[in-house]
């Protein structure tokens, strides 16, 4: 009997605590850009895409200095020793 009446008044106590309820998952910002990483044997690339298109891509080699290659509207790159992606980082109001 006792052993009844301790399981009686832990479903109780279990009973009227209140659900976990879990943090919704945090949400992406279409603006930042989709970093994409690959290892060549003479550099690594580095693809940054927003909104799924290729804005442009930085290229460490394992000789020389950095350059970025940014694709041009014929379809082809133009090569710059500083990045060209621009995106706002500042907010003008918020809740």
């Amino acid at each position: 009997m006792k052993k009844f009446l301790i399981l009686a008044a832990l479903l109780t106590v279990f009973t009227q605590m209140p659900a976990a309820v879990a943090e919704p998952a945090p949400e992406f910002d279409e603006n930042e850009p989709v970093v994409t990483i690959r290892q060549g044997k003479k550099a690594t690339y580095y693809e940054y895409r927003v909104n799924g298109i290729l804005k442009e891509i930085k290229v460490e080699p394992v000789v020389g200095k950095t350059y970025y290659l940014v694709p041009t509207d014929d379809g082809e790159f133009a090569r710059f020793d500083d990045s060209t992606l621009m995106l706002p980082k500042w907010i003008i109001f918020s809740w």
